[in-house]
């Protein structure tokens, strides 16, 4: 069995971008959980959570973490909240890797400004939001088995360590 790569960490720590190439250069598929479920709900996230509630799109989450976890020899990018839900944690790390990405709230505020498509930063003081929901949010990310601090460091960098870390972690 070829363990699942799994990337989880807040929104705008470089998941997306650094998960394809990663990918890529392991050559293993690449499987977005945001991307499948605005697939099977035939609308973007914005909608989901302006249409359903955030409690909703938990679930919808939820179920295709669950069948996601059960691939093998993914790399597997978790939206930012994720963590919330202990089970999606046991799911993924039962086939998988799991490397939390993270970045300083200033850095994230300005990967993200301009950034509609996150329901959960449309508020007066996104900043302010970033840092209370990291801070919400850090018990969760803490299960993880390596982590790399994307602030300052290229993407290129990232995916370096982290494909050093996997091939590591796989022998």
């Amino acid at each position: 069995m070829r363990k699942n790569l799994v990337l989880t960490g807040f929104m705008g720590a470089g998941k997306s971008t650094v998960g394809r190439l990663l990918a890529e250069k392991l050559k293993l598929r690449y499987v977005d959980t945001d991307a499948e479920i605005e697939r099977r709900a035939k609308m973007n996230i914005p909608e989901i959570f302006e249409k359903h509630g955030e409690a909703y799109f938990r679930e919808l989450e939820r179920r295709v973490v669950e069948e996601v976890s059960e691939l093998e020899g993914c790399v597997i990018v978790t939206g930012g909240g994720v963590v919330l839900n202990r089970e999606n944690i046991l799911n993924l790390r039962k086939k998988g890797i799991i490397v939390y990405l993270h970045a300083e709230p200033e850095v994230v505020y300005e990967r993200l400004r301009g950034d509609a498509s996150r329901p959960l930063l449309r508020v007066e003081n996104p900043l302010q939001r970033i840092k209370e929901l990291m801070r919400e949010r850090a018990p969760c990310y803490a299960e993880h088995d390596y982590s790399v601090d994307t602030s300052r460091l290229s993407v290129e960098q990232v995916v370096e360590k982290v494909a050093e870390f996997y091939a590591r972690a796989c022998k």
